[in-house]
């Protein structure tokens, strides 16, 4: 009996001491891996989004490209088309959501509650508000064309749109002819990049014969190289610009690019953008 006693206390002993075990090894692997993933998100840099809105004016109406800079985001294109639509200069209907955003082979399909169908800003409005949705879209990388569904359909209501300007031709391309603002913008090298020797410089213009012109000073605005460039188009369209620039960099601060185009008048600098950079 003894014997048989002493068997099942060691059982009940060993037991124990394996549910002991357990119950703190799961917690410690938990607690483990929340910190690492804390850091990790925390090294996450923010997102410059840059997004197309409609801007009416008592003679036209055309696009406005606003660049935001939002914390970090896995889903950029559902998070662009949220800030998009939810904003005080949005034309879209209140109410209006998006439902899903698939991305296959450089085409994403938006998918829309039908509070969408209820924008109400006319033939001009339509077209533009379905091009800022398009340009938007396709500021991303691994977007080239835009289509629209309506709680998952193309057809029946969905198809005529807001009236005037259908679905019938999506998927629809990017179209900045009828970015008027800003006149100019710079995509290469962003703010605070550290410039590489040359200085590549790419963007897109809307200047008096295609002609824009960038410098770049040191810390004190002393000027320490130029260049120009002739954008693929000269206002009143709008076109895309490339130039480099070779400089010798300072032992230490920071720099200024600044590229503009010139008055035809009296050569003053014009729709100046600046950026901040680092010395490599």
């Amino acid at each position: 009996m003894r014997l048989r006693y002493k068997v099942l206390f060691l059982l009940i002993l060993s037991l124990v001491i394996a549910v002991a075990g357990c119950s703190t090894r799961e917690p410690s692997v938990v607690e483990s891996e929340q910190p690492g993933n804390a850091n990790a998100e925390q090294k996450q840099q923010d997102v410059n989004l840059a997004l197309y809105f409609v801007k009416f004016t008592a003679d036209d109406a055309y696009l406005v490209r606003e660049v935001r800079s939002i914390p970090y985001t896995k889903d950029v294109a559902t998070t662009a088309m949220t800030e998009l639509i939810k904003d005080s200069k949005s034309i879209f209907a209140p109410g209006t959501e998006v439902l899903g955003i698939t991305i296959e082979n450089g085409l994403a399909t938006v998918n829309f509650n039908d509070q969408v169908l209820a924008a109400n800003v006319g033939a001009a409005g339509e077209e533009l508000g379905i091009q800022s949705i398009v340009n938007t879209l396709t500021e991303l990388p691994n977007i080239e064309k835009v289509a629209f569904q309506v709680d998952g359909k193309t057809e029946g209501r969905a198809m005529d749109w807001w009236g005037h300007v259908g679905l019938y031709e999506q998927p629809f391309s990017r179209d900045l002819s009828k970015v008027y603002e800003p006149t100019i913008w710079v995509t290469h090298p962003t703010p605070n990049q550290v410039a590489s020797v040359p200085l590549l410089i790419k963007g897109s213009a809307r200047v008096f014969e295609g002609t824009v012109s960038a410098r770049l000073l040191d810390e004190k605005g002393n000027v320490l190289a130029e260049s120009s460039a002739t954008a693929t188009a000269g206002a009143p369209e709008r076109g895309n610009f490339e130039m480099s620039i070779k400089f010798a960099p300072p032992a230490e601060g920071h720099g200024v690019l600044e590229v503009y185009w010139a008055s035809p008048k009296d050569g003053s600098m014009l729709d100046t953008v600046s950026i901040p950079l680092q010395w490599p």
